[in-house]
């Protein structure tokens, strides 16, 4: 499976309708704190706009309402993986990426046969508090050797300038967040993630 090199992380169904006709052709919804109706209901529309615009929609976490509204990808923190019914994941047929930020969480990861490992924070974050350091990138190059074939994305702290440093290295995605929803102008900031990754596609 290859991944495209830019992967966006989005809150709300909002931004994927605002970003994805751009050109993403990889995006996660992640939802936190919110019912499981207005859950489904962002779902629904931001599967609606990715199909239009053929782009890969990521569900993060809530993986029985992915199944139910006929999604193909979910992805997975640790805490999640532990209470998660992969076998359920599996038997619907969608694809499932998992967060790893330690070698413990890798060989959990890799227990459950995912279809790529996601490796953080590579650089401080603002996004939420860690209780892991920084990875840096040399760590990425090790996590390549321990998930090959699988597709290693680097997430935490990622902006266009520290791409070369993170595919240098090994990774097969850059997991972005904050450097195009807090930008003050997240299209234009979208539109460089692709051309700079575009090497790399």
């Amino acid at each position: 499976m290859k991944l495209d090199p830019f992967y966006l992380i989005v809150d709300s169904a909002d931004w994927i309708e605002r970003l994805v006709p751009l050109g993403v052709k990889l995006v996660q919804l992640r939802i936190k704190d919110r019912s499981d109706e207005d859950i489904r209901g962002q779902i629904r529309d931001a599967k609606a706009v990715c199909a239009l615009h053929g782009c890969q929609l990521i569900v993060n976490d809530y993986w029985q309402i992915a199944i139910e509204e006929g999604c193909d990808f979910v992805h997975l923190g640790q805490e999640d993986l532990a209470e998660a019914d992969v076998a359920a994941i599996r038997s619907a047929g969608l694809k499932l990426g998992l967060s790893t930020h330690d070698g413990t969480e890798l060989e959990t990861a890799l227990a459950a046969k995912p279809d790529y490992v996601a490796l953080g924070p590579i650089y401080p974050t603002i996004l939420k508090k860690m209780k892991w350091e920084p990875q840096g990138l040399a760590r990425i190059s090790a996590w390549r050797e321990r998930v090959r074939p699988l597709p290693l994305v680097a997430i935490g702290g990622l902006n266009t300038d520290r791409l070369e440093g993170v595919f240098t290295h090994g990774a097969d995605s850059a997991a972005v967040v904050t450097d195009i929803t807090l930008n003050a102008d997240p299209e234009g900031r979208t539109r460089e993630w692709i051309e700079r990754t575009a090497r790399w596609r």
